[in-house]
């Protein structure tokens, strides 16, 4: 009887490896295939079986990556040779991890597919310092929102975003804070709103700022943090645990 093969879009978390579910640990474990994002920390690799085929497929904002076109027909074409297929994906496949497109492209072309969730680095960033997303006192909902949209037409509309009492979380918001923030700020936001900028977050290299939106590309680009960063804006931020605070920022804008 001909194998069947099948997809599993796994999310792989943030960066520190026990972080992964156990439902990701046994398809991984599973695998023939795993096709492995660029931000996915290679420790989680441990759990794949000796004679799996790892097939890196970097794709990172601003770098070259490897075209989207071809991973999916890599997917399809392991598949339908029977292979139980992995597509590694950094954070939550559903969370800007384009599982969406890839899901409907599989199922398209006849393809079985099943999507594992994983712990998205916009809740993972902010909790390694303490700071939670939604908080009575501070902040009744948060938004999940991209820094870089498909197109210009497709860029968020920060000015309904600057007007939401909302905590607002935004990926890959590097390369265009100051448009950001600018924006933010000319839609209302107080320049006095708590920022918390974390990199490669839950990662043996994270660094992280907290700092005020009115002064937030100018302190992001003496910090020396780049991209992967997650950029969380709003009060919540007040929350971050006092070692992550500089003293005098600390002072003036985050006590009371």
């Amino acid at each position: 009887m001909e194998k069947r093969g099948k997809v599993v879009l796994v999310g792989a978390g943030p960066g520190d490896p026990d972080l992964l579910t156990i439902k990701a640990v046994k398809a991984i474990a599973s695998a023939d295939v795993i096709l492995v994002d660029d931000l996915v920390n290679p420790a989680i690799l441990d759990h794949a079986r000796f004679d799996a085929r790892i097939v890196p497929v970097g794709k990172r904002g601003g770098c070259q990556s490897t075209p989207q076109e071809f991973i999916e027909k890599l997917m399809i074409n392991e598949a339908r040779a029977g292979h139980a297929v992995v597509r590694l994906k950094g954070g939550d496949p559903f969370i800007f991890g384009r599982g969406g497109e890839e899901r409907a492209h599989l199922e398209a072309a006849g393809i079985p597919v099943e999507v594992i969730n994983g712990i998205s680095s916009g809740l993972a960033a902010p909790s390694s310092l303490g700071i939670p997303l939604t908080h009575r006192d501070w902040s009744q909902g948060a938004i999940f929102v991209t820094g870089h949209g498909k197109s210009e037409d497709a860029e968020p509309d920060w000015g309904t975003l600057a007007r939401l009492d909302m905590t607002l979380v935004v990926y890959m918001g590097v390369a265009r804070c100051s448009e950001i923030q600018q924006a933010l700020l000319a839609g209302g936001k107080s320049p006095l709103t708590p920022v918390a900028v974390i990199q490669a977050a839950t990662s043996a290299n994270q660094a992280q700022l907290i700092t005020t939106l009115g002064v937030l590309s100018a302190t992001l680009a003496s910090s020396g943090l780049g991209s992967p960063s997650i950029i969380v804006i709003g009060d919540v931020v007040r929350c971050a645990q006092p070692q992550f605070l500089n003293e005098a920022v600390h002072r003036r804008y985050f006590a009371g």
